[in-house]
């Protein structure tokens, strides 16, 4: 045989050689491994690769991003216990008390979980996914081997894949062949609304227990089905910063157990033995720390396991390679070697810890069916609340796997009252919902819904207060007693209209779910009014807000009754029908105080001025839970838009250059009836605008004696009396006017700001705080000071429009339900 013969055989073979081995990241890329980003497709490519060829992986979709890219979890383990993965799972739930049955010793298995590019534009922590896969499975990892023997490693690459494809795409497009590691170079300038995000502008890292995502959404689902004893979420920080693992900073949250505390303790000293080998810098617990439970960090510990925070320097700006402050250059290769030694690390200390974590573990949840940490006990939510609040906040516990109940009996005790603010003889009635905190999950369900969270440290690094009867706006309350409960809670079933032809329908106005249906019926074309005062017809009462569907009004639209009772169906929204417009008090059904309702037609502005993070909650909002239509616009092009075309104009937080002809456009828009709604920090681009009667708080002159020396040290500190990272701020409603519909007499206000405005000299002041105030949360002594006797929602009249100052945003991370309604009576109800 000759040996040319034998050459062009190697040349047909050594393709399918290839395909029928593992390779290594770097033999699988079109590029070395490090060297350029990897398209997220070829990232996936690679973890299917992977998957086909080693006996130790499986592979899941468990999801798809809203831009449809693949949400994926591999499984990595001795394939012995692939085999019986099944019982593997469902006995590590029993474990976690979420299903019955005694627990296999034989079955026990460290179960780890590795979340990678949260953040897209973190890049390297999704790029460490390829290398942390490889090292885990390749046959000459004897180390590795040994470990998959009594662990299991869920290995998630990418929890944000839209980002990281925004990111790495940008990054592909611009980037020279090669390297420019000088900091002011484009490829280290990433434009707006850069790659953290997805594709709605969430930073997905806040969303973990809100779940206002669909990636959020999705990988819950499957982290429920494991309940893993160790979550690490990957980061990554500014380049100058050496890397950072555990032990967190302070505070923690006060329900975190000593051996979740000490464990991070245990791993950090794990990871610190291992860089010390190599030179690598390094610090712990100085930032991140464990209070609010949204995090991939303290939500995992909240549900039992160890969470922790990795963070490699490089960032969205370091690009492949970038200058550092000492003179050297940190690449993307220093990044993935960094990452891949934390996690291996990380399952290293799994591994040789395991029993006595699997101990701890469960001993976590037997004690929260026995002895549950904290003041209350069970959490009251009165079934006279709005059934779309009710319907809302249930959803939201069936997702977090928080068990709920409903009241055997009536009768009162004392409790906190959430509206109130304190403690008070309360009325607990049957068919009330319960909360109890003797459940699986009752330390989550405790956290969310603590009145006050204490802080053991008030430099915290996110918000500091966020009780769900807040958010939602909820009649509840706080008890230190056990209340029996029937497992689960019927929500109010909808009655059928059965009346023929009504002279009109009627519809609550409050909470999101009856915006959610006004928006239906507008995009329909059928026409509505809003009360503008209660009124009685027929022996009910009705409020301020009720939406009234008359058949005058849509008397030439075919199929009206059809359409309207399909729409409401669809939305299970209750209907009452009415056979006459004549009231028993109050006025009439062709009254003014029925005030007609114009559909808006939304623009929002985006751009390098303006907060991507808001920005995409304002769209999110519109999209996903109005599902209402809504143009966008460029925000430098304000002066040249018609703004004819629209008759509400969203201001999203952000720093806006209104100049002279911008002002001059937008006051003669709102005199000719456009409304415009300002949210948060955009309220800054207005104060003291001529026309715009907004107008900030001056800061209280200190005394004039002269201070005494301050010390460096404490120089950090003393900046937070002026900072509000996130508190609660109860705020008076004006609930007579449109603005304050379906609010009550007061609006839990979730203020993330300092910035404080004087109440308006002319206009409405519909929502304001008082003087003091006292929030619940933590806010620093100079800032809460300010806010006294200041405005957090109002509205100015423009000729045959107006504008909205709404000073704290509504719509902050999609979770703030209440905020959500005050928001819809900005734009459905008000100014009109």
């Amino acid at each position: 045989m000759s040996s040319r013969f034998l050459l062009i055989c190697a040349a047909l073979w050594l393709p399918l050689l290839l395909d029928a081995q593992l390779l290594s990241p770097s033999a699988f890329l079109p590029h070395q491994h490090g060297e350029q980003f990897t398209p997220h497709h070829i990232v996936v490519d690679y973890m299917e690769h992977v998957a086909a060829q080693s006996p130790r992986v499986q592979i899941q979709q468990y999801g798809t991003s809203y831009e449809g890219r693949p949400l994926l979890l591999l499984t990595i383990s001795d394939p012995g216990n692939l085999d019986r993965l099944e019982d593997i799972r469902k006995n590590n739930l029993r474990r976690a008390r979420q299903i019955e049955g005694e627990t296999s010793p034989e079955l026990d298995k460290a179960i780890v979980w590795l979340s990678f590019g949260v953040h897209g534009n973190e890049a390297g922590a999704t790029e460490s996914s390829m290398s942390v896969l490889y090292e885990l499975v390749r046959e000459d990892n004897p180390q590795a081997s040994e470990w998959l023997k009594e662990t299991v490693v869920l290995l998630d690459p990418a929890l944000n894949p839209d980002g990281y494809a925004r990111y790495t795409d940008w990054y592909r497009r611009v980037a020279p062949v090669i390297n420019t590691p000088e900091r002011a170079t484009l490829e280290h300038q990433e434009p707006w609304p850069g790659g953290r995000v997805n594709h709605y502008h969430f930073d997905l890292n806040r969303d973990w227990a809100w779940q206002t995502q669909t990636e959020s959404q999705h990988r819950m689902e499957v982290y429920q089905q494991w309940m893993p004893h160790l979550h690490v979420d990957y980061h990554e920080q500014y380049p100058d910063n050496p890397y950072y693992f555990a032990p967190a900073a302070a505070p923690y949250h006060e329900f975190i157990t000593d051996w979740q505390s000490d464990f991070q303790y245990e791993i950090g000293q794990n990871h610190a033995r291992h860089f010390d080998q190599q030179g690598w810098l390094y610090f712990t617990r100085e930032v991140f720390d464990l209070l609010y439970p949204s995090y991939g960090d303290t939500y995992p510990t909240f549900n039992g396991a160890v969470g922790m925070t990795y963070e490699q320097a490089g960032h969205g700006i370091s690009g492949r390679a970038i200058l550092m402050e000492n003179g050297d250059t940190l690449t993307l290769k220093d990044r993935i070697a960094h990452h891949t030694k934390t996690a291996l690390s990380t399952i290293e200390v799994a591994y040789r810890s395991r029993s006595e974590m699997l101990e701890k573990f469960q001993a976590y949840f037997d004690k929260a069916l026995r002895d549950p940490m904290g003041e209350y006990r069970s959490y009251v939510i009165s079934k006279d609340n709005p059934v779309g609040k009710l319907k809302a906040l249930t959803q939201l516990l069936g997702r977090n796997n928080i068990q709920y109940g409903t009241a055997t009996d009536s009768r009162k005790l004392s409790a906190f009252d959430y509206q109130k603010g304190g403690k008070a003889s309360v009325a607990i009635q049957k068919g009330d919902l319960i909360v109890s905190a003797y459940q699986p999950q009752s330390v989550l369900a405790q956290v969310l819904f603590e009145p006050f969270p204490k802080l053991e440290d008030s430099l915290t690094y996110d918000i500091t207060a966020w009780a769900l009867p807040y958010a939602y706006g909820l009649q509840a309350f706080a008890s230190a007693e056990k209340i029996n409960a029937d497992p689960g809670y019927t929500l109010p079933a909808v009655t059928p209209v059965t009346a023929d032809k009504p002279y009109a329908y009627v519809a609550p106005w409050t909470s999101v779910a009856d915006a959610r249906f006004l928006a239906a019926l507008q995009r329909e074309g059928i026409k509505v009014r809003s009360a503008m005062a209660s009124f009685g017809i027929q022996g009910e009462d009705y409020e301020g807000g009720t939406l009234v569907i008359t058949r005058a009004d849509n008397r030439k639209l075919s199929g009206f009754d059809e359409k309207v009772r399909q729409i409401a169906e669809a939305h299970g929204q209750q209907l009452k029908t009415l056979k006459t417009g004549f009231s028993d008090e109050g006025f009439d059904l062709g009254s003014d105080n029925l005030n007609f309702l114009k559909a808006p037609k939304v623009a929002l502005f985006a751009g390098s001025s303006v907060d991507a993070g808001n920005y995409g909650e304002v769209w999110h909002f519109f999209e996903q839970v109005l599902e209402y239509p809504l143009f966008l616009l460029e925000a430098d092009q304000l002066s040249s838009t018609d703004l004819d075309e629209y008759n509400v104009i969203v201001l999203a937080e952000g720093r806006y250059s209104i100049d002279e002809a911008s002002n001059q456009a937008l006051q003669r828009w709102m005199r000719q009836g456009g409304r415009l709604i300002a949210l948060g920090q955009a309220n800054r681009s207005l104060a003291g605008q001529s026309g715009f009667n907004l107008s900030s708080k001056e800061v209280k002159t200190e005394s004039e004696e002269k201070p005494a020396p301050e010390t460096y040290g404490g120089s950090s500190r003393r900046a937070i009396s002026n900072y509000i990272p996130g508190a609660i701020f109860p705020a008076n409603v004006d609930s007579t006017h449109p603005l304050g519909f379906g609010l009550g007499k007061t609006y839990h206000s979730l203020k993330t700001s300092g910035a404080a405005y004087q109440l308006l000299s002319e206009g409405w002041n519909v929502g304001y705080l008082e003087d003091p105030v006292t929030p619940i949360g933590f806010a620093g002594s100079q800032a809460i000071s300010r806010q006294g006797g200041t405005l957090v929602f109002g509205i100015e009249n423009k000729g045959q429009g107006s504008v909205i100052y709404l000073i704290d945003n509504p719509l902050f991370r999609g979770f703030w339900e209440e905020g959500q309604l005050l928001f819809c009576n900005a734009l459905f109800l008000a100014g009109q």
